[in-house]
C-alpha cells in the first residue's frame, strides 16, 4: 500500500506557481488577484478562507475577501461580483458555499464572468468540461487528476466509481474521468446496492460527508482509493468518508485524511487563477 502525498504534492505546486508569479511580474507587471466573496459566520467556511489568503500571500497573488453577513441580499452580492467582473486587478472570483437560503445560489453563481470562474462552477465551464474543451475544472477534482498524473496512475480503460453526485465534486470527477478514457460509474443517495458498484472498481472516489461510509469489504484487493471526504468525529478529530485502517491493507494507493485531497483543493484554486492571469485581456 503507498500513501498519495497530497501535502507535499500542494506544496511542490505552490512553490511553481510562486516562480511563475515572480516571472509575470518581471515580464508583464502583471500580479494575479483573487478576490472571495463570504457570507455569514460559518466557522468552517471561515476557516477555509483563511487558508486560501495564507495561500495567496504565500505564493505572491494579491487578494482580497469581501465579508457579508448573513442578512445581505441578493443583489447586492450580485452587485459586488458585477464589481469585480469589470476589476482589472481580479483574475478569480470565488464565493464561498455554502450560502444562506434566501440566496439562489444558481443566480450568483452566474452572474460571475466565466473568464474569472476560478471555481469552475460557471455553466459555461461545466459545459467546457462535459464536451472536454479547455475552461476552469473544480479545483477537488482537478486535484485528483493532478494526483493521478504524478503518481502515474493509467486512468485508460480503468473500472471508475464515484460515489456522490454533487455539482462541485462528484459530476465533475466523472467527467474528467470519461474524458480520461475511463470507465466511469457514478454512484449516490439512491443507488440501491453501493457495495456492488464498489467493490468492482478498480479505483474507488468518495466524496459524500459520511464517516467510513466505505468499509473494508467493499473495495477489492489491489483497488486504489481516493478519499475527499473530510468529516470532524466527536473526539474532535478530523476523518474521511473512508474506514481508512482495514481499507489500506486491501489497497494498492489511498489518500489520508487530513493530508491528502484537501491540500490540493487549495494548490488546484491557486493555479486555475495564474490561469486566468495569463489570459487577461
Amino acid at each position: 500500500m503507498q500513501l498519495i502525498d497530497g501535502k507535499s504534492l500542494a506544496n511542490k505546486i505552490h512553490t511553481e506557481v510562486a516562480a511563475e508569479v515572480e516571472k509575470l511580474k518581471q515580464e508583464e507587471n502583471i500580479v494575479p488577484g483573487l478576490a472571495v466573496i463570504l457570507v455569514g459566520d460559518d466557522p468552517a467556511s471561515h476557516a477555509y478562507v483563511k487558508m486560501k489568503a495564507k495561500a495567496c500571500e504565500k505564493v505572491g497573488f494579491y487578494s482580497i475577501t469581501h465579508n457579508m453577513p448573513d442578512t445581505i441580499s441578493q443583489d447586492e452580492i450580485i452587485a459586488t461580483i458585477e464589481m469585480m467582473n469589470k476589476n482589472p486587478r481580479i483574475d478569480g472570483i470565488l464565493v464561498q458555499l455554502p450560502l444562506p437560503q434566501h440566496i439562489d445560489t444558481n443566480k450568483i453563481l452566474e452572474v460571475i464572468d466565466p473568464k474569472k470562474d476560478v471555481d469552475g462552477f460557471h455553466p459555461y465551464n461545466v459545459g467546457r468540461l462535459a464536451t472536454n474543451l479547455d475552461g476552469f475544472v473544480p479545483c477537488t477534482p482537478l486535484g485528483v487528476m493532478k494526483m493521478f498524473e504524478e503518481y502515474e496512475i493509467d486512468l485508460e480503460g480503468k473500472d471508475v466509481c464515484v460515489v456522490g453526485a454533487s455539482n462541485i465534486v462528484g459530476k465533475p470527477m466523472a467527467a474528467l474521468l470519461l474524458n480520461a478514457n475511463a470507465t466511469v460509474t457514478v454512484t449516490h443517495i439512491y443507488t440501491k446496492d453501493l457495495k456492488a458498484h464498489t467493490s468492482k472498481a478498480d479505483i474507488v472516489i468518495v466524496g459524500v460527508g459520511v464517516p467510513a461510509l466505505i468499509k473494508e469489504d467493499m473495495v477489492k484487493d489491489s483497488a486504489i482509493v481516493i478519499d475527499i471526504g473530510i468529516n470532524r468525529i466527536k473526539d474532535g478529530s478530523l476523518v474521511g468518508d473512508v474506514d481508512f485502517a482495514p481499507v489500506s491493507k486491501k489497497c494498492s494507493y489511498i489518500t489520508p485524511v487530513p493530508g491528502g485531497v484537501g491540500p490540493m483543493t487549495i494548490a488546484m484554486l491557486l493555479a486555475n487563477t495564474l490561469k486566468s492571469a495569463k489570459q487577461r485581456d
